[in-house]
């Protein structure tokens, strides 16, 4: 068995040349600075279960990522976010190479011949070390990382050899994660124009609403703590990876959703608020499969009152978001009120139209939530694996028989 060495990020710096340095403060980089255009900058609200999610991400022109230069991000790096949750972190890979590390984040760059960046991306992405980070933050009301405390982060590494296999091994499960993500994308994008055409060819026989077409309600906070709960903090994370559009299916009620006693939804709308930053309406998740869905007050939930009609309400719903904005107001971020909603105009056609439609989005839908559940599984597997080889109680490689 490879043997295992303690080391500090600040001794992989050194040994690798590296650097782990702060991204541009807001001095460098004005919010009059981006652009819908340009070179992405990756903020923390990019971060995302070990990768960067592009979605909503702000460019910056090219003189801007000339003068940065110096905070220009290169495959291998990884970037953690430097305030509120501090223990995520992204492992920068070809897609971003050249993007810029952008205000709030921290970059760490030790990876060398010796030091395989995948293997060190799954080996801070130990419960332990995302506990010691949290430990160790700098803040009262909130937690702070800075470059001394992730140069003190201990890992443990292997050979090079054993860090490539392990890496592979997980970096598989990951892979196929990705290219589920990256097929779902394609039929949410199919489904879309199929809803466009089927849309502008359709006749509108009557105009009715919301409330009228679907039961709106919204959810309620516990009176007492329930693991798993759907709170106000809208971490959507792993495993239903539900952010803005993207694989927008519920499955697993004990990590994510907790039956409270509300009614299962089939389309959520959040009236979102400062956990997106550009404070847009959003069309949250769909429950293709009647999984009781717990939501609290800052939701909207929307469900049809025929079964099949869920598939039109939500593609509906996803195409009238600039539409729900329009209609939200607030000063610290934009909601539209649930009443507001149920009384927003919604055109029908003859619901044999309907009914057509539903007949043609529900395979696209029932293979994006095949796809999403798979990859949910695969994920809860690389979780069970992860601390097993990264403590070497486990070999990703039989040992030799003598």
């Amino acid at each position: 068995m490879s043997e295992w060495v303690s080391k500090t990020l600040g001794d992989l710096e050194r040994e690798s040349g590296g650097a782990i340095q702060t991204g541009p403060f807001g001095s460098q980089l004005h919010m009059s600075d981006y652009s819908k255009t340009g070179t992405p900058v990756v903020m923390p609200t990019n971060i995302r279960d070990l990768r960067i999610d592009p979605t909503g991400i702000a460019r910056v022109g090219e003189d801007h990522v000339e003068r940065l230069a110096r905070h220009k991000l290169r495959v291998g790096d990884i970037v953690y976010s430097r305030r509120g949750d501090i223990e995520k972190f992204a492992l920068i890979s070809d897609n971003e190479d050249g993007w810029l590390c952008g205000t709030g984040c921290l970059l760490v760059r030790v990876n060398g011949p010796q030091l395989d960046a995948r293997f060190l991306s799954y080996a801070l992405a130990l419960p332990q070390t995302r506990a010691w980070i949290s430990q160790h933050a700098v803040g009262a009301t909130m937690p702070n990382l800075n470059t001394e405390i992730l140069r003190e982060v201990p890992v443990r590494v292997p050979s090079i050899n054993a860090q490539s296999v392990i890496a592979a091994t997980l970096g598989a499960l990951d892979d196929k994660i990705k290219s589920n993500r990256r097929a779902i994308d394609v039929i949410q994008g199919i489904s879309r124009a199929t809803f466009s055409q089927w849309r502008a060819e359709v006749v509108v026989t009557e105009t009715s609403s919301f409330g009228e077409f679907a039961d709106v309600f919204g959810g309620a906070t516990p009176k007492t703590a329930v693991a798993g709960y759907w709170g106000g903090a809208l971490e959507w994370t792993t495993p239903t990876d539900v952010t803005g559009l993207t694989a927008p299916y519920l499955f697993d009620t004990s990590r994510k959703i907790t039956e409270l006693g509300l009614q299962s939804c089939t389309a959520v709308m959040h009236p979102v608020g400062t956990i997106f930053m550009t404070s847009r309406a959003t069309i949250g998740a769909f429950a293709i499969n009647q999984i009781p869905a717990a939501t609290n007050q800052g939701f909207i939930a929307v469900r049809p009152r025929q079964d099949a009609d869920r598939f039109f309400l939500f593609e509906e719903m996803r195409s009238r978001v600039d539409e729900f904005l329009d209609n939200a107001n607030g000063s610290t971020f934009l909601e539209i009120s649930r009443g507001r909603f149920k009384q927003l105009p919604l055109e029908l056609p003859a619901y044999e139209e309907i009914t057509r439609l539903s007949e043609r989005l529900q395979p696209l839908h029932s293979k994006a939530a095949q796809l999403a559940s798979e990859a949910e599984r695969l994920g809860a597997l690389r979780d069970v694996l992860l601390p097993e080889l990264l403590s070497g109680r486990i070999s990703a490689t039989p040992e030799p028989v003598e």
